[in-house]
């Protein structure tokens, strides 16, 4: 693949290495030329020095052959606009972006494109470690309509089929993290002690299915 990175600050930077180091050409995109300094001697890849929301900026990047394009400088609005440009104006299928600010990236993805929010994906890491026992959003589609939460389950559904827990809650278990390793469920799965459960859901699911699955099984199904 050929990935064009606007914005080479610490995570566009280290993306890039990333990339690199896995055997895809890149090119970085940046209006200060001393931030190039970050990529260090061993950066095989291009350089262009100016705005990643200029048409000519980005063809010097050769974004006209690019198969990903990812907007990650300081700015919100560079990379909403940089982001848009290379999907719309040049076709580039694989486009994601850095939005600090969550209403933005909540507008953002409903265009299509998917957003990192720096904000919400640390305010949410932080939860999971301040609150275990409730659910938190991990991912949320580009159309802003699933989501996989992390969900307390009662300690009664030890022992029972993933499928019993899944047809109370009307839900479906996306993967567990068992022994510190995710494992996809299969129809002979069943829920063990200490196992961490990861649903699929809606938002008008969501109050439901964690009642259910932070109660006892009822009727011992």
């Amino acid at each position: 693949m050929h990935v064009v990175i606007m914005g080479c600050g610490r995570v566009g930077s280290t993306l890039a290495h990333n990339l690199e180091s896995r055997g895809h050409s890149v090119a970085v995109i940046d209006q200060d030329a001393d931030a190039f300094r970050r990529l260090g001697p061993d950066f095989a890849g291009n350089t262009v020095t100016g705005p990643g929301f200029d048409g000519d900026v980005l063809r010097q990047a050769g974004i006209e052959r690019a198969d990903a394009f990812a907007a990650v400088s300081s700015g919100d609005n560079s990379n909403i606009i940089s982001a848009r440009l290379a999907r719309e104006t040049f076709g580039v299928s694989r486009v994601a972006a850095r939005i600090y600010d969550q209403r933005r990236a909540q507008v953002f993805e409903r265009l299509g494109i998917p957003t990192v929010a720096t904000v919400r994906w640390t305010a949410d890491r932080m939860l999971r470690h301040l609150l275990p026992e409730g659910n938190v959003e991990i991912f949320r589609d580009p159309t802003s309509t699933v989501s996989i939460i992390e969900v307390p389950v009662h300690k009664d559904w030890i022992g029972r089929p993933v499928r019993a827990l899944e047809q109370a809650a009307g839900a479906r278990v996306a993967y567990l993290i068992r022994f510190g390793i995710g494992t996809l469920p299969t129809a002979s799965s069943v829920v063990q002690e200490g196992d961490q459960v990861f649903m699929l859901v809606t938002d008008d699911l969501v109050a439901t299915v964690t009642a259910v699955v932070a109660a006892a099984p009822e009727g011992g199904q």
